[in-house]
């Protein structure tokens, strides 16, 4: 996991006052990233802003995004940096899909008939 890239992603957030602001650890889960981020702003308009600074953060750091979707409606946008991917949402949409529920459950989990 890139801590470093992490930080500056949670701290870009945080410039711009994004709400619940939830790192994952996804590591024993997928080979395709090491963490995942989810964050809420309180409008489109404060969506698009959070992933502009997370971008811009990123790219002063050194981090370049491998890609950006979803800038045009800014209902969720995703950052992919590769290792580190962050989703920022309005709350009913973050709330509708429940990625952090989703993310959370280990294959361990749904081998042995755990509730989800």
């Amino acid at each position: 996991m890139n801590k470093a890239l992490k930080e500056v992603v949670v701290e870009a957030l945080e410039d711009v006052k994004a709400r619940d602001i939830v790192a994952l650890d996804v590591t024993g889960l997928t080979d395709v990233m090491d963490t995942l981020v989810v964050a809420s702003g309180t409008s489109s308009r404060q969506v698009k802003s959070l992933a502009d600074n997370v971008v811009e953060e990123g790219k002063k750091a050194g981090f370049r995004p491998m890609g950006v979707e979803g800038m045009e409606d800014a209902e969720w946008v995703l950052v992919d940096f590769g290792d580190v991917v962050v989703h920022v949402m309005l709350p009913a949409t973050r709330a509708f899909y429940e990625l952090e529920k989703l993310w959370a459950i280990r294959p361990a989990d749904l081998k042995a008939g755990k509730p989800q």
